[in-house]
């Protein structure tokens, strides 16, 4: 049976209520990740008061190296 190992990664979005994403960061994280072994499984964001999107949320799973 396959063993599965979970990484999150949150990133801050920008603009004064939020929701806008620097996708060159973004890229760059997910290709960082990727060239580990990791596979994205998961994105979304969190919201703050008033429904604001401050961050968005990565979910990242690779098979365990144990």
């Amino acid at each position: 049976m396959d063993r599965w190992e979970y990484k999150t990664i949150k990133f801050a979005l920008k603009g004064f209520t939020g929701g806008i994403l620097e996708t060159e960061d973004f890229d760059y994280e997910l290709n960082k990740y990727g060239s580990q072994g990791w596979e994205l499984v998961s994105c979304f964001t969190s919201n703050s008061s008033y429904g604001y999107s401050r961050d968005a949320i990565a979910v990242f799973k690779r098979k365990s190296r144990l």
